[in-house]
C-alpha cells in the first residue's frame, strides 16, 4: 500500500479502538500526502466522523463538504454533514442533506426518521418565532434566515405566517418592519404561486405605502421585495406546474397593477425622496427590454402613455421653491436615466414622434408669462431631458423662443431663476452649434452673473457654463474658444471651490463639472494633477453618497489620462487638408506620451484606484454604461506600465475591473477585459483576484481571443490565460467551458511570432485536461503534427512550450507516442531536442524519449534505441554529476534503465540501476 492508504487504515483502527485523537492525527497526515481525489474524499469523510465524536461540529461539516465535493451522492458524508449542521442549529441545511440521503436510499429507516424529526423541529421553530415572541428583534431576524431556504419559506407560509408578518409591519418599529419585509422577500423568491398569494394577502398598495416612508433602509428593502416579486412572476420561478395550475397562475394583471402603482408613486407628494428613488429604480430595471431581440416592449409604451408626464414633473422640480416633491440628491438624475431608457426602447419613428409630442406638450403647457415658477419648472424639465434622451431635449431647445427664454432668465432678479437658467444653458450647449449661439449671445451674460452675484451656488454654475463654452473645441489646440490663459484661470477657480470643504457637496460637485470640460486642455490637466489637495478632494467626493457626481469625475479622469477615443489620421490626409486650406486638428505639446505617463504616476500616488473601486460599486442605474466605459478606459490607461499593476491590485483594482468587464457597453467591456489581461499576465492571479473572483476573470479574458480584437489584446489575453491555467484543474476546466480551446489552437497557426508563442505556452498548461488530450487523440487532424514541427523552430521560447506540451501529452496518452511518429523527420526533431544547449528544452526532449520507451509499443521503442538516440543518451548519462544539468543527466540515465528493462540494451555496464530514479521525470 502507498503511505497515505496505510495511514488511512491505521486511522480506521484507532477510530474503532476509540482513540479519536490518534485517528485524527493519521487522517490529517494522509490528507497532506494523498493525490487521489477519491481516496482523499474517504479520508475527509472518516475524519468528519472523528470530529463528530469530539463535538467539533464546524470541522465535521467542513470535512464532510470536502468529501461531497468529490462525490455528491456520498450518503455517509451527507448524513455526517446533516448531523453536524443540526448541532450547529442550521436545521434547514441539515434537512436538505438528509432529504438527499433519503432520495438516494429511500428505504433507510435512519434517514426517514431523521427527516421526520427535523421537519417537526423546523415547524416548531417557525411556530415559536411567529408566536408570542414575534415582537422580539432576534426572533424576527431568525425568520429572515429561515425564509431564505425554500423549506423554511413554505413552512412560514403554511403556518399562518403572512397575517403575523403583517402584525410586525404594523408595529412601526424599523427593525421589525425590515425583518418582515425581508422575510416576505425570501418567501417570494423563485416561487410564483406563493408570490401571487402573498400579493393578494398583503396588497400592492400596502407595500407601496411602506416603500414611501422616509427611511432609506426600509425603502431599499421594499424595493428588493418588489424585485423578487417581479422576477418570480416574469420567469424567475423554475418550477413545472400542471396545465390547470398554469392557467390559474396568470400574473399579467398583478404585474400591470404593480406598474401602475409605481407610476403613481413617482409624482406623489406622499412619497419620501428615498421611496421615489426606489420607485424610479424599479421602473428603470423592469420596464425597458433587457434584450433588444425581444419584440415585446409594451411595458415601455404603457409607461410613456401613463407615466412620462409624471417623470417629467420630477425632472422639473426646483428644491429651492416651496411645495415641491420630496427628493434626494439622486432623484432627478435617476428620472433622466429612466427617460433615456424609455427612449432607447422604442422601435420605430411613430413611437419616437409620440414620445416627443408628449414631452413637447408637457413643456409648452408649463410656460406662462404671468407665472415665473411655472416657466422655470418647464426649463428644469428640459434640463432633465437634456441629461437623458439628449436628442429629444436638443430638438425642444431648438424651438423658437426656448433659448431666448433661458438667456432672459439669466438676467432675472430672482436667484432661483438665474440658477435654473444657467444649468439649462450648460446642458444645452453640448452641440457645437448651440455653443456657438451661446458664445455669441450668452458669454457676456454669464460673465456678468459670475462677477455680480454674491450667491456662491449661482457663481459656480455660471463658472461651469463658461468652462463648458471654453472647452467647445475639445482637445484641438488650435480651436480654443477663449483667449490664452482664460481656461487656466477658470480651472484655478474650480480647484479653489473643490478644496473648500465648508461648501456643500452639491455645490462642490459643480466645480468637478467645470473641470470635466476644462481638462480637455492639456495645460489644465497638468495643473490639476500637480494640485494634490484638489485631486484628493475630487477622489473623496467620488466616494460620497451623492452619485450624480460619477459622470463628471469619470470625464475628468479620462481627460487627464488621455484615454478617450482617438482617431488615427493619415499623414497624407493632413497634407491634403493643409493644401486645400482646411482645418487640421493640432495636438497640444503636453498631450504627448511622456507627459501622460507623468500624470498617471501622480494620479496613482494621489489615490485614484481607491476612488475608482468605490465608484464601480455604485447603483447600476446611476453608473450608466457610458460611465462604466470611461472608468474602464481609465483603468486601462493606469495599467499601461507593468510596474504600476502591483499597486492597482493592492488597492482592489483587479476586483473592481471584473464587473466592468462583464456588464456595460461593448467597448467598455473590451477595455476592462484588456486591463484585466494586463494585470493577470504579470501578477499572481490568486492575489490580484482572491477567492472565487479568480473564476470570474476567465470569461472576459476569453472574449479578447475573438478575431475582431487587435493583436495586443490577443497576445495579453493568451499570456494571462497561460498564467491562470498554470494554477489548478478547476481553472483549466473553466477556460475550456468558456470555449477558449478552438481560439487558442487557431492562434498557434498565427504568423505573428509572439502570439504563436503565447498560444503554445497556454496550450502547454492546458494539455493536462482530458478534454484537450482527447482532441489530440482524434483522427483526421494535424494538432499533434503541429506540436512536433514546432519543436524544430528556432524560437527557443516557442520550442520550449511545444516540447513541454508534447512531453505531457505523451506521458498522459501512450497512443500519442505512436501517433507522433506519423510526422516526417520526427526522429531528427527529437534528436535536436535532446542535443539542445538549453537544459529546459533538453529535459523536455528526454522526457518524450522516456515516454516512447514506456508506451508499450515495443517496435517503436526498438526503433528509437537502434537510432543515434542511444548514443546521445549514453553520452549524457555517463556525464559527471552537475547541479546545473543534473535533471537532464538523471532523465537520460532513467531512459537507459528503461531500455535495459525492455531488453533493448545488452551491455552489462549499464546495469547499475540503483543510481537511477523514475521520480526525476516529474517537472
Amino acid at each position: 500500500f502507498s503511505q497515505e492508504v496505510s495511514l488511512l487504515y491505521e486511522g480506521n483502527k484507532h477510530f474503532q479502538a476509540g482513540e479519536v485523537d490518534k485517528a485524527i492525527e493519521c487522517y490529517t497526515k494522509a490528507t497532506k500526502l494523498c493525490k487521489d481525489k477519491k481516496v482523499l474524499a474517504v479520508i475527509y469523510r472518516n475524519r468528519s466522523a472523528c470530529f463528530l465524536k469530539k463535538e467539533s461540529y464546524t470541522n465535521a461539516a467542513s470535512d464532510a463538504s470536502k468529501a461531497i465535493d468529490v462525490d455528491a451522492a456520498d450518503v455517509k458524508a451527507l448524513f455526517r454533514r446533516c448531523q453536524a449542521l443540526e448541532k450547529l442549529d442550521k436545521l434547514d441545511m441539515a434537512f436538505k442533506d438528509v432529504q438527499r440521503c433519503s432520495t438516494i436510499e429511500p428505504k433507510n429507516k435512519t434517514f426517514l426518521e431523521t427527516l421526520r424529526r427535523l421537519g417537526a423541529e423546523i415547524q416548531a421553530k417557525v411556530c415559536y418565532q411567529l408566536g408570542p415572541f414575534r415582537h422580539k428583534p432576534l426572533a424576527a431576524n431568525n425568520l429572515v434566515v429561515l425564509a431564505r431556504e425554500d423549506a423554511g419559506a413554505e413552512r412560514i407560509f403554511q403556518n399562518n405566517g403572512v397575517p403575523l408578518l403583517l402584525d410586525m409591519l404594523e408595529t412601526g418599529k424599523v427593525e421589525m418592519v425590515l425583518a418582515a419585509i425581508r422575510t416576505f422577500a425570501g418567501m417570494c423568491t423563485g416561487h410564483k404561486a406563493r408570490t401571487m398569494a402573498i400579493i393578494h394577502l398583503v396588497g400592492i398598495d400596502k407595500l407601496c405605502s411602506i416603500m414611501a416612508v422616509d427611511n432609506e433602509d426600509i425603502a431599499l428593502a421594499t424595493s428588493d421585495l418588489f424585485q423578487c416579486i417581479n422576477d418570480s412572476l416574469t420567469g424567475g420561478d423554475q418550477r413545472i406546474y400542471g396545465k390547470e395550475e398554469a392557467l390559474v397562475l396568470d400574473a399579467s394583471k398583478d404585474l400591470k397593477s404593480i406598474l401602475m402603482a409605481l407610476l403613481e408613486m413617482v409624482a406623489s407628494k406622499k412619497v419620501s425622496g428615498h421611496g421615489r428613488d426606489q420607485a424610479l429604480n424599479l421602473l428603470c430595471r423592469n420596464v425597458p427590454r433587457k434584450d433588444k431581440k425581444d419584440h415585446d416592449h409594451s411595458k415601455s409604451l404603457f409607461t410613456i402613455d401613463h407615466g412620462l408626464k409624471k417623470i417629467l414633473k420630477v425632472c422639473g422640480q426646483i428644491p429651492d421653491l416651496p411645495d415641491q416633491l420630496p427628493m434626494t440628491e439622486n432623484t432627478q438624475l435617476i428620472a433622466s436615466v429612466l427617460l433615456d431608457k424609455l427612449w432607447d426602447d422604442l422601435r420605430c419613428d411613430p413611437e419616437r414622434d409620440h414620445y416627443r409630442e408628449v414631452c413637447d406638450e408637457y413643456i409648452k403647457g408649463k410656460f406662462d408669462p404671468n407665472d415665473m415658477d411655472r416657466n422655470i419648472h418647464a426649463i428644469n424639465a428640459l434640463s432633465g431631458l437634456l441629461q437623458g434622451p439628449f436628442e429629444v431635449g436638443n430638438q425642444l431647445v431648438g424651438r423658437q423662443g426656448i433659448m431666448e427664454m433661458m438667456v432672459a432668465l439669466c438676467g432675472s432678479e430672482r436667484e432661483v431663476d438665474q440658477m435654473v437658467a444657467v444649468e439649462a444653458l450648460i446642458h444645452s450647449s453640448t452641440k457645437m452649434s448651440r455653443a456657438s449661439f451661446i458664445i455669441t449671445n450668452g458669454v457676456s451674460l454669464l460673465k456678468d452673473i459670475y462677477k455680480k452675484t454674491k450667491n456662491e451656488k449661482i457663481k459656480i454654475r455660471a463658472l461651469v457654463g463658461l468652462c463648458k463654452l471654453g472647452s467647445a473645441g475639445g482637445d484641438d489646440y488650435s480651436m480654443r474658444q477663449f483667449a490664452e490663459g482664460s481656461t487656466e484661470k477658470l480651472a484655478k477657480q474650480c480647484r479653489k471651490w473643490l478644496c473648500n470643504s465648508a461648501m456643500d457637496t452639491k455645490t462642490r460637485k459643480w466645480a468637478i463639472e467645470g473641470l470635466a470640460y476644462l481638462t480637455q486642455d492639456a495645460d489644465v490637466k497638468d495643473d490639476f494633477v500637480e494640485d494634490e489637495p484638489a485631486m484628493k478632494a475630487m477622489f473623496e467626493l467620488a466616494k460620497s453618497k451623492d452619485k450624480t457626481i460619477l459622470y463628471a469625475v469619470a470625464c475628468t479622469l479620462v481627460n487627464c489620462t488621455n484615454s478617450y477615443e482617438k482617431k488615427d489620421i493619415m499623414p497624407e490626409l493632413v497634407q491634403l487638408a493643409k493644401f486645400s486650406k482646411q482645418h487640421v486638428p493640432e495636438q497640444h505639446p503636453k498631450d504627448k506620451k511622456d507627459f501622460i505617463q507623468k500624470r498617471v504616476k501622480r494620479m496613482l500616488k494621489g489615490g485614484v484606484i481607491s476612488a475608482l473601486t468605490v465608484m464601480v460599486k455604485a447603483d447600476n442605474l446611476l453608473l450608466t454604461d457610458q460611465t462604466k466605459e470611461m472608468l474602464a478606459r481609465v483603468f486601462l490607461a493606469l495599467a499601461d506600465d507593468a510596474k504600476d499593476r502591483g499597486m492597482i491590485c493592492a488597492h482592489g483594482g483587479g476586483k473592481a475591473l471584473i464587473p466592468l468587464a462583464l456588464e456595460g457597453s461593448a467597448i467598455g467591456k473590451i477595455r476592462a477585459s484588456h486591463a484585466l489581461a494586463k494585470i493577470a499576465a504579470v501578477s499572481n492571479p490568486e492575489i490580484a483576484f482572491p477567492g472565487e473572483r479568480i473564476y470570474e476573470v476567465v470569461r472576459p479574458l476569453v472574449s479578447l481571443l475573438h478575431p475582431e480584437r487587435d493583436g495586443v489584446q490577443n497576445y495579453e489575453a493568451l499570456l494571462s490565460l497561460t498564467n491562470l491555467a498554470g494554477l489548478n484543474d478547476k481553472l483549466r476546466v473553466k477556460i475550456l467551458k468558456e470555449k477558449a480551446l478552438p481560439e487558442i489552437e487557431q492562434y498557434m497557426f498565427e504568423d505573428h511570432d509572439h502570439i504563436r508563442q503565447a498560444a503554445t505556452e497556454c496550450m502547454c498548461n492546458l494539455v493536462t485536461c482530458k478534454e484537450v488530450q482527447d482532441r489530440y487523440l482524434e483522427d483526421g487532424n494535424d494538432r499533434l503534427k503541429l506540436l512536433v514541427l514546432m519543436c524544430a523552430e528556432d524560437d527557443e521560447k516557442l520550442q520550449r512550450a511545444a516540447a513541454g506540451a508534447l512531453a505531457m501529452l505523451t506521458a498522459a496518452q501512450k497512443k500519442l507516442c505512436t501517433k507522433m511518429t506519423l510526422t516526417l523527420q520526427w526522429m531528427e526533431i527529437l534528436q535536436r531536442l535532446i542535443l539542445h544547449d538549453q537544459p529546459q528544452i533538453q529535459h523536455r526532449g528526454l522526457v518524450i524519449v522516456y515516454n516512447i520507451l514506456n508506451s508499450d509499443d515495443n517496435e517503436l521503442a526498438k526503433k528509437l534505441i537502434e537510432s543515434e538516440i542511444l548514443e546521445i543518451l549514453t553520452v549524457i548519462g555517463k556525464a559527471m554529476d552537475n547541479p546545473k544539468r543534473q535533471l537532464v543527466i538523471d532523465v537520460a540515465r532513467t531512459c537507459l534503465v528503461k531500455a535495459m528493462d525492455l531488453g533493448l540494451i545488452k551491455n552489462k555496464s549499464h546495469r547499475n540501476k540503483n543510481m537511477y530514479d523514475s521520480s526525476i521525470l516529474v517537472q
